[in-house]
């Protein structure tokens, strides 16, 4: 993992194409702006995991479902 210190208003960009701003730090929260290409996804980690728990699970019932067809 590659760690950097920034500041308010300082920038990182990834690949060329995505560019991560530091908008504002208050006490323990950081606001980041993100700009990145209409084709990359850009999600939180946790809702991720919501999505992914949530399609397994239907995926799950799915074979169950055909189980017992």
């Amino acid at each position: 993992m590659l760690v950097l210190t920034r500041k308010t208003g300082q920038s990182i960009v990834i690949d060329g194409g995505i560019e991560i701003t530091v908008l504002e730090v208050r006490g323990e929260q950081v606001r980041l702006g993100i700009a990145a290409p209409r084709e990359i996804r850009v999600n939180r980690k946790e809702l991720l995991a919501q999505l992914e728990a949530a399609a397994a699970a239907e995926a799950a019932q799915q074979a169950e479902t055909a189980d017992t067809e």
